[in-house]
């Protein structure tokens, strides 16, 4: 069974030397926090996943949660967890200090998340879902619903839920159903049924504040009739208190391949009553402050889940015997060598490695971007927007793809105790799996990829990134490491001419670019991690010549981004070859010709 140990020395090796988070926030508005401040912060955050979450993630697996008389009911390890999450302000960590957050950088709360996903995955969301409320309300909603609602989200005492999948309207929100009816008072009544709602009921709080997606009367067909609601799970009563429960039901429980401990519900709002977030039929605008921080949530749950599967099969394959080393026996007084000092397991731990860390690293980089978005400069902010758009989607779909590719070789590595429940790794893989659904499935972020923010930005915000890359590789080609640095750069150079083909064939070929857009994806994914890795070389090389170095922790960045660039990176030339292929054969067969009993 995997025991989580939070990898603080990676975590401290990015926050201190390769991106100097306590400069960071000194350049954006927060020269209050500095290292003094961060690595307390670090320290408890591991402290508290390692002690608090690691613990009920197994339990939560075996018990789940469970409807009963119409209340959710979940695991009894999760009560204790959860008020240890409230006691220790986890939730407002990055909330405004107007409504009782802590107002710390976004970064620096992601590193928690970071942690508390490998931890337990399925108890986390409860208090993603939360932060992502309160973000959407915080931006959209008037100065009465931030000030009613806000403080006790903030502190813990409410959570928060995400409603806008019906059955018939996945993807296509535009297609959605659910009316709002005003009322007096600037109420409105909500009906209508949500699926699929992630935390949407539990006993682990007071009250669940929904965020509705819904339609006015007067709303115009397709995404632009689409309004935003708070309507929670009980009213209040006119000093603050909780009142009646509000006509929000939940009808059943989604049976899951995973997440067997995360209630995702189908609620019932049979006039429910609401009050608007936003302007009327901006619904989606308001909505999407909320799923945009979401994916990159979403895609640290993929690094997390990984993170521990790579513990776990490093911590096997220490101790697993099973036949000789291929140059002889390694430990001839035992019975047989352990199985890490075998080629093929070999593969699979770096392969975990260099992607579970490499997706941290590109990760960090993108949360800074969002400290800056958010800062006062608004040339900066602008620039930092612009990464951040591009980026978000390659994050969370290469990082949950990844995730399952990570969770997958966990198993495999353990062989048949892999595939066996006492070991835990096979929990892994089932709760891995929805991320690649999650917030938009992962060809969702394909087509935003290449549709929106490639295309539609006629690939300006592209530039914005390799212009930033093109920055590091024009000061480190000289370098000792530099050998690395000019292989990052050859790929960021084939990513540009790629871009280039690709649209330059699409006036002719319609259909190339959606139908490469998966795999130019993971593509980019592939490159943005070579570029990471590279300045990880180069940083690891400059802080081994420091008194008191860690020369095993830093030797170790250096050899697994040589075999980045060996072993994984090349993926990107048969990515190449199967995007710019004809079109074709993938559209040649007729819809009944797609499976003829």
């Amino acid at each position: 069974m995997p025991q989580f140990k939070a990898p603080l020395r990676d975590i401290r090796f990015l926050v201190h030397d390769v991106y100097g988070f306590a400069k960071h926030y000194a350049e954006n508005g927060h020269d209050e926090i500095d290292n003094d401040l961060i690595d307390p912060v670090l320290e408890e955050a591991a402290r508290f996943c390692e002690n608090v979450l690691d613990g009920t993630r197994v339990e939560g697996d075996d018990v789940g949660s469970k409807l009963v008389d119409g209340n959710v009911i979940t695991p009894p390890s999760y009560k204790k967890a959860a008020s240890a999450i409230r006691d220790g302000q986890w939730i407002g960590i990055c909330s405004n200090p107007e409504f009782g957050g802590q107002g710390l950088p976004h970064s620096l709360g992601l590193i928690f998340h970071d942690l508390a996903e490998s931890a337990n995955q399925p108890l986390c969301a409860i208090f993603t879902l939360a932060q992502g409320s309160m973000r959407a309300i915080e931006a959209h909603a008037s100065e009465q619903l931030k000030q009613t609602w806000l403080p006790k989200m903030v502190s813990g005492e409410w959570t928060g839920s995400m409603c806008l999948t019906e059955s018939h309207a996945g993807s296509d929100l535009g297609l959605l159903r659910t009316r709002a009816e005003p009322l007096a008072d600037d109420r409105y009544a909500i009906s209508g049924e949500k699926i699929f709602i992630t935390w949407g009921d539990h006993d682990l709080a007071e009250n669940v504040v929904h965020l509705v997606l819904a339609r006015l009367p007067d709303a115009p067909k397709g995404p632009k009739g689409i309004s935003l609601f708070l309507v929670p799970k009980f009213l209040l009563a006119t000093n603050g208190s909780l009142g009646e429960r509000n006509a929000v039901t939940t009808a059943k429980l989604e049976e899951k391949m995973g997440l067997k401990s995360s209630p995702t519900c189908v609620l019932n709002f049979d006039g429910a009553t609401g009050w608007l977030v936003g302007a009327p039929h901006n619904g989606l605008a308001a909505m999407f402050t909320m799923m945009n921080s979401a994916r990159l949530d979403v895609a640290f749950e993929g690094v997390g889940l990984g993170q521990l599967s790579y513990q776990g099969a490093v911590e096997y394959a220490r101790e697993r015997l099973q036949m000789r080393a291929v140059e002889g026996a390694r430990f001839p007084e035992q019975s047989a060598d352990p199985i890490i000092v075998h080629p093929d397991v070999r593969r699979m731990l770096m392969t975990q490695k260099s992607l579970v860390e490499g997706c941290r690293a590109l990760g960090y980089f993108t949360a800074m971007q969002l400290d800056i978005a958010l800062g006062k400069d608004a040339a900066k902010a602008k620039d930092a927007n612009d990464l951040v758009a591009l980026l978000t989607p390659i994050c969370k779909g290469f990082f949950t793809e990844r995730g399952s590719e990570v969770t997958d070789l966990g198993v495999q590595c353990l062989g048949g105790h892999g595939y066996i429940r006492e070991h835990g790794m096979e929990q892994l893989q089932r709760d891995v799996r929805i991320t690649r659904i999650y917030e938009g499935t992962n060809g969702i972020q394909a087509i935003d990829l290449m549709r929106r923010k490639v295309i539609g930005s006629d690939r300006r915000l592209l530039n914005a990134l390799l212009a930033v890359m093109a920055d590091f590789f024009a000061a480190n080609r000289s370098h000792r490491q530099g050998v690395l640095v000019k292989r990052a750069e050859k790929a960021a150079n084939d990513w540009s001419a790629l871009t280039d083909t690709i649209l330059a064939r699409s006036s002719d070929e319609a259909n190339l670019p959606m139908s490469a857009a998966f795999e130019y994806m993971e593509y980019a994914g592939y490159v943005c991690l070579a570029w990471c890795w590279a300045k990880m070389a180069v940083t690891a090389a400059d802080a081994m010549e420091k008194e008191g170095a860690d020369k095993a922790f830093l030797q170790a960045k250096i050899d697994t981004a040589l075999f980045y660039m060996d072993r994984i990176l090349p993926r990107t030339l048969g990515l190449e070859v199967s995007m710019l292929a004809d079109t074709k054969s993938l559209l040649a067969l007729d819809d009944e010709q797609m499976f003829m009993p």
